[in-house]
């Protein structure tokens, strides 16, 4: 059934509709008026008094069709007895006049792109604060009674995190020790001062470089499992459920990962201060002709048990800022996967940083403290 008849003189066109028009008969409408030649034509008369009902669609399609014809300097008019379609009609035309008159939203400008990162960030601070200080309040409770430890938890993450990692501490310790004696050892050739070799691995690798490859290489191994752990877990809802049941989190889950990995940290430089050094004399050895047991005499003539001790008191810290923020990372993990992998990635890398921060102020106190 036809819903349009077109009539056309010499500078008018009549557009008479009929029947019923919906969403799912404007496609062949616009089919039909695609044909039309509008070549002199001065007034176009659209003409809805044999239409039955209208929907919006239609009501939309009618609108453009007037605009369209209307730009091209055309005059359009719309016929019909129906109040029903009149008001569809009006309906649709101020609904698009609303439309035009919402403006797109301009463009952030840099000082408000500041603004907004500088009170985000202040607001995670404040957030990771209140953290701390549940944290804190949970560890003096859970350091009250020895009842209350998890020692079986406590085994566990020593397991995963001690005796796993110590592969890859190993190995990682010796590669730096060997690469920093090799590069030393060329320059050192060239001024016959072979033997300091051994005073400046002792010092960098017991006092800086141990410890802060080991907090490192925890950082993106065990940071990143305790995110992702606790993340899964706060998606599965299991954290919820342990609440549920009157188990705190911070007891079960938070307490056992921090103090094992700050147990664990200390062993793990003593691991790789012993294969760094390892590592340098290996270089000494091949490159400078420095026997280890000459490596050995001059190691405890010239480097102090004070450098190796400062190395073992910055695991503990260390160990505590990679967990806290692998941990408060997987709290703050959303429920969906992708948040998991972006909070993963931020705890890594805020948890570097946080060492490398503490590693400085260390240096700083120890310098001005005489050490």
């Amino acid at each position: 059934m036809e819903h349009i008849q077109i009539t056309s003189s010499s500078n008018k066109l009549l557009l008479e509709f009929s029947g019923s028009l919906n969403l799912y008969k404007v496609t062949s409408l616009e089919r039909e008026l695609e044909s039309l030649s509008l070549v002199e034509m001065k007034n176009i008369e659209i003409n809805l008094q044999n239409v039955s009902s209208i929907d919006t669609a239609c009501g939309i399609f009618f609108i453009r069709l007037k605009k369209s014809y209307e730009a091209r300097n055309i005059n359009v008019h719309i016929t019909s007895a129906s109040s029903e379609i009149i008001g569809t009609l009006d309906l649709v035309i101020k609904q698009c006049s609303l439309v035009e008159k919402i403006k797109e939203p301009k463009k952030a400008s840099f000082i408000n792109k500041v603004g907004r990162t500088t009170y985000k960030n202040y607001v995670g601070l404040l957030d990771f604060f209140n953290f701390l200080g549940n944290l804190f309040a949970t560890k003096l409770h859970y350091l009250k009674s020895i009842q209350n430890i998890r020692f079986k938890e406590i085994a566990f993450e020593l397991n995963e995190n001690a005796l796993k990692a110590l592969p890859i501490i190993a190995l990682t310790s010796f590669l730096i020790g060997l690469v920093v004696a090799y590069q030393s050892a060329y320059q050192l050739k060239i001024y016959g001062a072979n033997i300091f070799l051994v005073d400046m691995l002792g010092i960098s690798i017991l006092r800086e470089l141990a410890p802060l490859i080991t907090a490192i290489v925890i950082a993106g191994r065990s940071g990143s499992a305790f995110t992702a752990q606790i993340g899964a877990m706060k998606i599965t809802e299991e954290l919820d459920a342990m609440r549920t049941m009157g188990f705190d989190p911070y007891i079960f889950l938070v307490m056992p990962r921090i103090i094992a990995l700050m147990i664990a940290m200390p062993l793990l430089i003593f691991v790789a201060d012993i294969m760094g050094i390892l590592g340098g004399m290996l270089v000494a050895s091949i490159d400078l002709q420095i026997t280890p047991a000459l490596f050995i005499d001059r190691f405890s003539e010239a480097v102090a048990a004070k450098h190796f001790f400062i190395g073992l008191v910055k695991g503990p810290f260390f160990a505590f800022l990679i967990a806290t923020i692998g941990i408060y990372r997987g709290l703050k993990v959303k429920n969906d996967t992708q948040s998991i992998g972006f909070n993963t990635t931020k705890s890594v890398v805020e948890a570097i940083f946080a060492v490398i921060v503490c590693d400085a102020l260390f240096s700083i106190a120890f310098t001005n403290l005489g050490m």
